[in-house]
């Protein structure tokens, strides 16, 4: 018992508070666009070598539903049309609200009568369709002392009959699909779904193939979608917590 304490002492506290800064390298955050990438040729030059076809060269958008955050695009441009930052807030929420042109990013929380039942007591059942397993490795870590997801009243349950919603990483193959469907089923109403990462946003770089079914979004009515290749647990608290009306910035938490 007094090692125990003797060495918590020595540790001192790990937890993160939030707000926390930016993220650690190699992952990489918010794209910054810049003007250069709407007015000339340099978005066709970034979508040349985007193997997830996330860039759309006529509209002068990316997609980051389908970005997995590789960063050969903005060696492309020599960083003149979009520029990584290590800013964990990425814009979340509906599939379509992944989709970067404009200036502005929607901010999307869940309807104020699920917020009032799922605010301070959230338990989700997550589900591996078919990834590689980077987004539940970072979804596990959520778990650990440094980010602590239960300060906030919020945790991973091992059955759907305990839980809140579903927490789903994976594009979705062929195989894991009635098992997914049977896992949302299995939750009472009201529930949600959470899909993170890009193969769960889209397929990610498994999409089209004839083994999966390119996204959540097509199996499950997806409440929040949490872009990201794996995305960082940083980028999992904000998004979490912003659809719950509890983000950091205007609720700092120790």
């Amino acid at each position: 018992m007094l090692e125990s304490i003797r060495k918590r002492a020595r540790t001192g506290k790990v937890t993160l508070d939030l707000p926390a800064g930016d993220l650690p390298t190699p992952f990489r955050g918010m794209p910054v666009i810049a003007d250069a990438f709407r007015s000339a040729n340099v978005a066709e030059e970034c979508s040349r070598v985007c193997a997830t076809e996330a860039i759309d060269p006529e509209k002068k958008t990316i997609d980051l539903g389908r970005c997995v955050f590789c960063g050969l695009c903005e060696e492309a441009c020599d960083g003149e049309g979009i520029r990584f930052s290590q800013d964990p807030r990425l814009p979340c929420g509906k599939r379509e609200h992944l989709v970067l042109g404009g200036r502005e990013f929607p901010t999307v929380k869940a309807a104020p009568d699920l917020r009032s039942l799922l605010g301070r007591s959230l338990h989700l059942r997550e589900v591996s369709a078919g990834g590689c397993n980077g987004c539940d490795l970072e979804a596990q870590a959520l778990g650990n002392p440094i980010f602590d997801l239960q300060r906030f009243g919020i945790d991973f349950v091992a059955s759907p009959r305990h839980a809140d919603g579903l927490l789903v990483t994976g594009p979705v193959s062929k195989n894991m699909r009635e098992a997914l469907v049977k896992t949302y089923e299995a939750i009472a109403e009201p529930r949600i779904v959470i899909a993170i990462g890009a193969c769960a946003a889209s397929g990610g770089i498994f999409r089209g193939s004839y083994a999966v079914e390119n996204g959540v979004g097509a199996v499950l009515p997806v409440a929040l979608f949490i872009p990201g290749c794996p995305p960082h647990p940083l980028t999992l608290l904000y998004g979490i917590l912003g659809f719950l009306g509890r983000s950091p910035e205007k609720n700092p938490r120790r």
